[in-house]
């Protein structure tokens, strides 16, 4: 009886444990920022229209518990394209080879999710592969702009060729925008994303070529230097020669008013007939302080 009694009990305390493990598959949570897709024995659920992937959002929810459960985030996500390898390399289109890092942004489309999840067998190794060859293949023919490459007053970029290390740095974003078209008119909602951009964050040049910059920035920077020491040194004598011009202007304008003065003072005394007499008087006291007097012999 006790051996009876205690198989019954295994019994019970089994399909306890089971009826547990049932109840807990029926239930699943979705994050804030995910949305969950729910498949059955490898068939998606559908909307009633039968078209489109049925969606659940934020919070706890109910499934059978044979549905497995497909968490997306939806958020905007950054991959890194370079991966664990570090840099990528690409040859630009005179030769030189590059090292750069780079950082594609997207988000995961609830319309398009079918593509995402089911289009592709590794959607996220796809898409780095697919921008990795994007970014190399537009590495190797990006042209300078017609507004860039046009000589402007005040530009002191370094002159440098079509596709050249400089050139692409300084362009990136450019760059970025071109592979940010292409996906939007080019790719659109194949792969269930829309990307948002690819940020060029680091672009490095070959070691030879690192080094060679870096002597032509020195240089400039050294003669860009002698330029601004050398322009300030002329401003300052142009303010210094234009303030003497201003002084001696102004000495100028006293001594014709000083003058003046004069010549209308003697013109009053020779009006009154009292010039002769001031003539004497100041050449009478001339003399007076006069040490040697030369007398002009007739």
């Amino acid at each position: 009886m006790e051996q009876h009694d205690m198989f019954w009990i295994g019994i019970l305390a089994g399909a306890a444990i089971y009826s547990a493990y049932v109840l807990t598959q029926c239930f699943f949570r979705v994050e804030e920022g995910h949305l969950a897709v729910l498949t059955a024995f490898g068939a998606a659920r559908l909307e009633a229209d039968g078209k489109q992937l049925r969606t659940w959002g934020p919070g706890l929810h109910t499934k059978r518990p044979w549905e497995k459960v497909h968490d997306v985030p939806v958020m905007e996500q950054a991959l890194e394209l370079a991966g664990e390898k570090g840099g990528q390399t690409a040859m630009a289109g005179d030769g030189t080879v590059l090292r750069f890092d780079s950082t594609l942004r997207y988000v995961p489309m609830r319309a398009d999710l079918g593509n995402f999840l089911f289009g592709l067998k590794a959607p996220v190794e796809h898409i780095t592969g697919l921008f990795t060859c994007l970014l190399r293949n537009e590495i190797a023919n990006f042209r300078a702009p017609a507004s860039a490459s046009a000589s402007s007053p005040g530009n002191t970029a370094l002159p440098v060729g079509d596709n050249s290390y400089a050139l692409i740095r300084r362009e990136r974003r450019l760059l970025g925008q071109r592979i940010a078209d292409f996906c939007r008119t080019e790719i659109g909602r194949k792969y269930g994303v829309q990307f948002v951009g690819v940020d060029l964050t680091d672009v490095l040049p070959p070691d030879e070529l690192a080094s060679a910059l870096n002597a032509v920035i020195a240089s400039r920077n050294a003669a860009d230097a002698a330029y601004a020491r050398a322009e300030a040194e002329s401003q300052q004598r142009v303010l210094a020669s234009e303030r003497g011009v201003e002084i001696a202007r102004a000495r100028a304008k006293a001594t014709e008013t000083e003058i003046l003065k004069l010549a209308s003072f003697l013109a009053e005394l020779d009006q009154r007939n009292t010039l002769n007499l001031y003539v004497s008087r100041r050449r009478a006291e001339v003399m007076s302080e006069s040490r040697t007097v030369y007398l002009k012999g007739q």
